[in-house]
């Protein structure tokens, strides 16, 4: 399945274009890696990175891990403007059920380029905490991704 390239990446040649799909592909190969569990987030960050930053809109991923935080799949469950995203802490849940994940990560970006978490990203992320820990679902964290920048909520102790 070819990758979706970020919405910067129409600028660049189809060399270039080439070389951000392999990076994607090699760095989701890492991510999916038997027994390779999700201790290390460099992979996690650079591919995040890769897929969200340069969005002209904002987009809510969910990486699905197991039990030993494998990754199982990803998928962007949101869509939103240039500036907002509705998240629901059911569909959230709903889909964590549906692949069986035993914990997520959620990241979303910022199109302004700013990867400072707003008083809405903390509000949804203690949401999706508590939605998630009534179906015993672990969130380990919430990265918003700018232009290069990414703040991550565990790091920061809001998780």
């Amino acid at each position: 399945m070819a990758q979706q390239l970020p919405l910067f990446a129409a600028t660049l040649s189809p060399a270039e274009q080439r070389t951000i799909r392999r990076a994607l592909t090699l760095l989701e190969s890492q991510l999916r890696e038997p027994g390779a569990a999700f201790t290390s987030t460099a992979a996690v960050r650079d591919w995040l990175r890769l897929q969200l930053a340069g969005q002209e809109r904002e987009l809510f991923m969910v990486l699905y891990l197991d039990n030993q935080h494998r990754l199982l799949t990803h998928e962007t469950l949101f869509k939103g403007t240039i500036n907002h995203t509705q998240v629901h802490p059911r569909e959230v849940v709903k889909s964590a059920l549906k692949h069986n994940a035993a914990a997520v990560v959620v990241a979303h970006n910022h199109p302004s380029g700013v990867a400072e978490a707003s008083q809405a990203d903390r509000q949804i992320t203690e949401r999706l905490k508590k939605a998630m820990e009534l179906m015993d679902i672990h969130l380990l964290d919430h990265l918003v991704v700018g232009s290069m920048d990414m703040v991550s909520f565990a790091e920061r102790g809001w998780l």
